[in-house]
């Protein structure tokens, strides 16, 4: 009783190692638009597309896409016939919390899934349609999705039919980093 006393009180102030904390941020902003890659890869997490083509043998490619009334750059599926596709982030280590900031087509459905180590679903979001203008000189609005589990060791984005566009803008996660 003794003991795990002195250990609760160590740990209050802050003598035993704990765990905390920290969120990351990837705005995309060092990113050049309108060039087609097969991955990037920003403060450790690889971002590509989560399959094969299934339509034809080229290799699959994301790029970045800019918001015109902001200047963000969004990252998106490149492949115009093969937007069933979903862009797959990886982490370096895992994350307790991950929100996106998206834009995309107008009615276009989306959904963000969190993945564990097994590449497992464990929290998924989803919007049945992007947000549309609420008049056509207003631009188009961002909207977030977040997704929480104990472990997430990737996320997808998807929900985009061909002929349309899902981008994610930015991405915060949390990740559980020992102290």
């Amino acid at each position: 009783m003794n003991r795990l006393f002195a250990i609760a009180f160590l740990a209050w102030a802050g003598a035993v190692p704990t765990a905390r904390a920290a969120e990351i941020v990837i705005d995309f902003e060092q990113a050049e638009i309108g060039k087609p890659m097969p991955t990037w890869t920003e403060k450790g997490v690889v971002f590509n597309l989560a399959g094969p083509l299934t339509h034809n043998k080229a290799t699959g490619r994301i790029m970045f896409f800019p918001h015109l009334a902001t200047n963000h750059k969004g990252i998106l599926n490149a492949m115009a016939t093969e937007q069933a596709i979903p862009v797959q982030a990886t982490f370096p280590n895992s994350a307790s919390r991950v929100t996106l900031v998206l834009w995309g087509s107008t009615g276009c459905p989306a959904l963000l899934e969190a993945l564990d180590k097994n590449g497992e679903v464990v929290d998924k979001a989803s919007v049945a349609a992007v947000p549309g203008r609420k008049a056509p000189a207003d631009p188009i609005p961002f909207f977030e999705l977040t997704v929480k589990a104990s472990a997430i060791a990737a996320i997808r984005f998807s929900g985009p039919r061909d002929g349309e566009f899902l981008a994610a803008d930015e991405i915060r996660f949390t990740t559980v980093d020992a102290q």
